[in-house]
């Protein structure tokens, strides 16, 4: 099933898409397509979004909706539960995390409010299943201000979401002020597309860097950076030591 197809051909319930979001979802979610699996969906509109994600994933998948709008009740079925309540509820969301089993997918498409995103985020991703995706749309309203937002604003989900490129990376820091957490043994990528933040959860270990094959040479004094060689002989022996023990342990 192609999604753009769909949705320029849907006779059924209102769909509200940016055209090129499409193809980001076949990139994210094709891996899912005829598998049993959980999706969480936040602000569900007209509902047509729920019939499309049906559609797209097949008959095995339970999908759930949460919506301010109590005339989303209408739209549970056989494999639909829908949920009211707000992305600024702290304790709704809690709830959310005890009632719920873990989902493969949780897509933001809600409010678009930055204190909506955040919170969300923060409460919702330890619901993702290890190799699940927690998606959230629509994060343009990041340089909106009248949804909170702004240019280097932050307070915005963009900028909220930059610190988590630093906790990926983490097990390379060398300062105190960043150190692997819960997020950098659970994520194994970010991708920020257009009006779209993807993150790919995954369990992982720090990396190990490694080295195959034959030595043809030893390291020299001349390979080294020009700034080095200028340093004191103290710290040129460091970096001699460095090298070897780094780069050339056998």
């Amino acid at each position: 099933m192609n999604l753009e197809n769909y949705f320029n051909n849907n006779p059924d319930r209102l769909i509200h898409k940016w055209t090129h979001y499409f193809e980001i979802y076949e990139e994210v979610f094709s891996r899912f397509k005829g598998k049993k699996i959980n999706i969480l969906e936040i602000g569900l509109f007209q509902g047509g979004s729920i019939q499309m994600w049906q559609k797209y994933f097949g008959a095995d998948v339970q999908y759930f909706g949460v919506d301010i709008n109590p005339n989303c009740k209408q739209f549970e079925d056989k494999n639909v539960k829908v949920l009211i309540g707000s992305q600024t509820d702290e304790n709704f969301l809690k709830n959310l995390v005890e009632t719920l089993p873990e989902m493969d997918i949780i897509i933001d498409d809600g409010g678009h409010m930055m204190n909506q995103q955040i919170l969300t985020f923060k409460h919702l991703y330890n619901l993702v299943k290890d190799d699940g995706i927690y998606l959230c749309e629509d994060v343009c309203t990041s340089y909106w201000s009248e949804y909170g937002g702004g240019y280097k604003n932050k307070s915005t989900f963009i900028e909220f979401s930059k610190q988590f490129i630093d906790k990926q990376n983490a097990f390379y820091s060398k300062t105190v002020l960043l150190k692997p957490d819960d997020f950098t043994y659970s994520n194994t990528s970010i991708t920020f597309y257009d009006g779209i933040v993807a993150f790919h959860k995954k369990k992982r270990q720090k990396p190990k860097s490694l080295q195959k094959g034959k030595r043809f040479f030893e390291p020299e004094d001349d390979y080294k950076p020009e700034f080095l060689k200028k340093k004191t002989s103290l710290l040129d022996r460091f970096y001699k030591f460095y090298i070897k023990l780094r780069y050339f342990k056998s």
